[in-house]
């Protein structure tokens, strides 16, 4: 099965971070990176704010925004795909985002 695993980021919590704990994320990043790729169940990620692009409706007009803008809450920092055995799978591998401590992870099943 597919997984769609978001990791959500809560901009104040991240601005608030020591340099030494954002050296750290950034090194666990690396490592969990590596074990996603090792894992042979990666099948897609991506990180943002980089070449994010909104699009909402506004008086009938479609509007192309840059940016990832949220109505509220936290902000989505990046996501990866995974194909494992089923959902308890993909929970295991969504335990160990190293962001979690900055926002939060959601797994949602992929259909095709």
């Amino acid at each position: 099965m597919l997984f769609l695993v978001l990791i959500y980021q809560d901009e104040a919590k991240m601005a608030a971070a020591t340099a030494d704990e954002q050296q750290a994320i950034g090194r666990d990043y690396g490592e969990f990176n590596t074990f996603l790729a090792e894992s042979g169940a990666l099948r897609g990620t991506a990180t943002w704010p980089a070449g994010v692009s909104t699009i909402r409706s506004h008086d009938g007009k479609a509007l192309v925004m840059e940016g990832s803008y949220q109505a509220a809450g936290d902000r989505v920092a990046g996501f990866f795909l995974i194909e494992v055995a089923d959902m308890v799978a993909a929970i295991e591998f969504a335990r160990r985002v190293p962001g979690v401590q900055y926002g939060g992870v959601e797994i949602r099943p992929v259909q095709g």
